[in-house]
């Protein structure tokens, strides 16, 4: 039967997984307790840039991160996490391993990829290295980046879909008089002229009401994506919210990724994780051409929301690409411009360039998917 650990030295073996190995300077060691020696392996693995030949090793090679006469593997590692820690821990941990370390070995084993925790790191490492692929690993990628697409859909969906389809209910008036649908603020705003003094009472000569049907003429929202390497966070969640703007009535979606070139996917607009694997990374970008096609695509001007993704490093004309706006918003085209969407989004565009955007009529923004909603609803409340 193994010794038991005295409470004081699983006090320090814990202060010792705190603070890292400078902790044994002090004397603060995990020497005395086996489950913080085990963890401390696994977290070394992922920090101790010595073990790891500054962090560049490749996901085959080994580590000194393990106990003495044991290092790690990628493998091993995996399964060692899967093992100690819970869901959330888990998953932050494979988030770092994906950052700092080489994961060919991960994309290689089928094994290896059933076991990660989906997240949208490990989506990107994928999309970023399709061609590390083998025929098994592909089709466990591609599962993996369904469950990353579901999981962040479920989460944007529901406020999504409230803020734009009953913005779409809201911007029309019916001549119906159902009480229900009366709008209130409207009947006020509409008749303070009426507002008799004396009384101290508003006199209401018109009640409005939203019209109960949505209207038949669709909104049309165009979605533009940059394929830049530094945009791949918010490709990633526009092209989930343009499945969702495809599923709502009432709503026409288009949307394109483009670099130099333009690659319109609206035919595959429902299908996000097909899009995501379309995206092709790198490459020049050519800004100005992407809007000018909005525009040859847009056959309703007031009723078309362009929203362009993009980090505003143009590689063609930025002079085409201001005046190209200007003419947009003139003839009654919303646009908004993108640099950044997501939830942790790092916002890492030309802010020279996006203000000069702005002020030709485009709003410019750095946002959550909810908050790029409202903004939407907002433009069709009008």
């Amino acid at each position: 039967m193994s010794n038991p650990v005295h409470p004081e030295s699983h006090q320090l073996a814990r202060w010792r997984l705190v603070l890292g190995k400078d902790a044994e300077a002090h004397n603060i060691g995990c020497q005395e307790d086996a489950a913080c020696q085990r963890i401390e392996s696994l977290v070394g693995f992922l920090f101790d840039d010595s073990a790891s030949g500054g962090g560049g090793s490749q996901g085959g090679e080994r580590s000194g991160g393990g106990p003495a006469g044991h290092p790690l593997t990628v493998p091993e590692w995996v399964e060692a996490v899967n093992e100690l820690f819970p869901h959330q821990a888990k998953e932050v941990m494979q988030r770092e391993l994906i950052r700092r370390r080489g994961i060919d070995q991960l994309l290689e084993s089928p094994e290896l990829l059933e076991k990660v925790e989906p997240n949208v790191d490990l989506a990107k490492t994928i999309m970023t290295h399709r061609d590390l692929l083998t025929p098994k690993t592909r089709v466990l990628a591609r599962k993996l980046i369904e469950r990353v697409v579901q999981q962040l859909k479920e989460r944007m969906q529901i406020q999504i879909a409230q803020a734009i389809t009953g913005a779409i209910r809201r911007d029309k008036h019916s001549p119906r008089a159902v009480y229900r649908n009366l709008d209130l603020s409207t009947t006020i705003r509409r008749n303070l002229k009426n507002y008799d003094r004396d009384l101290q009472r508003l006199l209401v000569d018109r009640l409005y009401f939203y019209a109960a049907e949505r209207k038949k003429r669709p909104w049309h929202i165009i979605v533009a994506v940059d394929q830049s390497g530094s945009m791949l966070d918010s490709a990633i969640f526009s092209t989930i919210m343009a499945s969702i703007f495809y599923e709502l009535p009432s709503v026409r979606t288009s949307l394109f990724l483009f670099d130099t070139e333009i690659a319109d996917l609206s035919e595959m607009v429902g299908q996000p994780v097909d899009i995501l694997l379309s995206v092709q990374l790198g490459g020049g970008t050519n800004i100005a051409k992407a809007v000018t096609y909005a525009e040859q695509i847009t056959r309703e001007p007031a009723r078309t929301i362009v929203v362009l993704i993009t980090d505003f490093y143009e590689g063609g004309s930025e002079s085409d690409l201001v005046n190209k706006i200007g003419e947009m918003a003139q003839a009654g085209i919303r646009l908004i411009g993108l640099g950044a969407l997501g939830y942790d989004a790092r916002p890492d565009y030309n802010k020279a360039t996006a203000k000069k955007c702005r002020k030709a009529g485009m709003d410019i923004l750095v946002c959550t998917p909810e908050n790029l909603a409202e903004c939407m609803a907002q433009i069709i409340l009008g």
